[in-house]
């Protein structure tokens, strides 16, 4: 039984995955028959990680057909922010006077190795992901945490179809330059300044200003 959760697990990842690194491109159809090939494996495994896909919205069951790769639109991307802007900017209102020194050093870590990041697509995405969560994770709340999560595994998916539509590999923008500003106005206690800072941030999607309506 764990040895098949384990497997279901590493298709589903390995499907995954190669969204990210555009084997499989929006709108593609992938099929039970090939992944069974590709991944070494029976068919229930496959099955099993494909339904999963689906649920999660990274795939779309088209019967007798197969399984196609949701496109993610600009629209998509807009109201996914704005789910991240109400979050984060709602709950630093509650706790941002609670964080701590170390906790502000922790960021500061956190946003230099965003900036040595540039010009390595995932592991800048990785260490803005990682920000945010990290600043999030300060109001100790599980439940907010865990949707900020899901969200930024969205986020990445449409991350890595605008990436690949729009940037060479070498030319990855900088849409962190926000989080010195947020941590600075954390630190002087300006909850005015946090909040300007984290809504240019998050309206800097994949280094393209997208003027989200964020509802104020």
């Amino acid at each position: 039984m764990n040895s098949e959760l384990s497997l279901k697990e590493n298709i589903y990842n390995g499907i995954l995955e190669n969204i990210f690194n555009h084997k499989y491109r929006a709108n593609q159809i992938l099929n039970e028959k090939s992944l069974v090939e590709e991944f070494g494996c029976s068919k229930s495994p496959v099955r099993e990680a494909l339904i999963a896909l689906c649920n999660d919205n990274v795939l779309r069951n088209i019967p007798r057909y197969g399984y196609e790769v949701v496109k993610l639109t600009m629209d998509d991307v807009k109201e996914m922010l704005q789910f991240r802007y109400f979050i984060e900017s709602g709950i630093l209102k509650l706790f941002y006077t609670k964080i701590t020194p170390n906790q502000i050093l922790k960021l500061r870590e956190i946003d230099e190795r965003c900036n040595l990041s540039l010009n390595r697509v995932w592991d800048h995405w990785e260490c803005n992901t990682e920000f945010h969560l990290k600043l999030i994770s300060f109001s100790n709340n599980d439940y907010i945490y865990d949707e900020l999560q899901r969200c930024m595994s969205r986020l990445k998916r449409a991350y890595a179809q605008f990436y690949w539509d729009k940037w060479d590999e070498n030319e990855v923008p900088l849409d962190t330059k926000n989080h010195s500003s947020i941590i600075d106005r954390i630190e002087s206690r300006d909850i005015n300044g946090i909040i300007s800072a984290l809504r240019k941030d998050i309206d800097d999607f994949a280094g393209m200003q997208l003027s989200v309506n964020f509802g104020d």
